[in-house]
């Protein structure tokens, strides 16, 4: 006994200097510095925004923007959400970013799966293609869908904007997935094959189950992209009860009819959704980009 417990103490002693919390290096202190002062200087905006909101005009007038408020004065979030109609706002932002996140993905899917997986001929050129439509200038595409969703009876409504949106995110995920799609185990394929499977259940079956934390962050981009968009939405969202929250800021600011503090509150308000959207769907972010596209 007395020598088992001699055992045990060595064994303690060795395997103590191993438990010991290695000391951080002095370059992994500098990184760990610069972290936190990038951190800094990204949320103070946002802490600025959020201590206008809640300031009076009168604290404002008198502190200057970095002066705390004296009282926690709501008038002006009041005032932006009833002259916008803040949650009708809310709601066309909401409906138009989940659509797009939604049949985005889907269109994304379905033609990586025919470009990745089925190999279609001149596969480089349509993928250089779907790249070159990633990069064209917004600018460049308001005049030839105007005139187009006039003809077909589309401006002025959400719909509009929800298939420009589709068709260019979605050009986007076809290029990220086909490269995703292209590099996917062929043993899987096979073995789905020789079990009888159709190409169609190997798409839904096998390929999209395996890459599904891909899919859920380009959901997830998708949707806040969609979110932050202004030029699109403002040229074909014409009627108020259509706009988006991003055009109903503009548009109010556009009246004068703002204080410094409303416009803080317009901010937080408008910056609110994405934020309490990135904060739920934090986990899925980390997952899918952890994980990887192929287990």
């Amino acid at each position: 006994m007395t020598a088992q417990l001699m055992d045990d103490e060595k064994t303690t002693e060795t395997r103590a200097p191993q438990n010991r919390r290695r000391r951080r290096t002095g370059l992994e202190w500098l990184a760990l510095a610069i972290t936190v002062l990038v951190a800094v200087v990204m949320i103070a905006p946002l802490l600025l925004v959020v201590l206008n909101a809640v300031k009076s005009p009168a604290d404002f007038s008198a502190h200057g923007p970095l002066g705390l408020p004296t009282e926690i004065y709501l008038d002006g979030i009041k005032t932006f959400w009833n002259a916008v109609d803040f949650p009708r706002k809310v709601w066309n932002s909401l409906l138009i970013s989940s659509a797009v996140a939604v049949l985005g993905v889907l269109v994304s899917v379905l033609n990586a799966y025919a470009l990745g997986i089925g190999r279609v001929k001149g596969r480089m050129w349509v993928l250089v293609a779907f790249l070159l439509a990633t990069i064209v200038p917004q600018e460049a595409l308001l005049y030839p869908l105007y005139i187009m969703f006039k003809n077909v009876g589309l401006y002025d409504t959400i719909w509009s904007v929800v298939v420009v949106f589709i068709v260019i995110h979605g050009a986007f995920g076809t290029y990220l997935l086909a490269s995703v799609f292209g590099a996917f185990p062929k043993e899987l394929l096979e073995a789905a094959a020789l079990d009888g499977a159709s190409r169609r259940q190997i798409l839904w079956k096998v390929v999209v189950p395996v890459c599904r934390p891909t899919l859920a962050v380009l959901a997830v981009f998708f949707f806040i992209w969609t979110w932050n968009e202004f030029l699109i939405p403002l040229s074909f969202l014409v009627s108020a009860d259509n706009q988006t929250v991003q055009v109903g800021i503009a548009t109010l600011q556009g009246e004068r009819i703002m204080n410094v503090t409303t416009i803080s509150a317009s901010a937080l308000l408008g910056i609110a959704p994405t934020l309490l959207f990135f904060l739920v769907f934090q986990r899925t972010l980390t997952r899918g980009i952890t994980a990887g596209a192929i287990k």
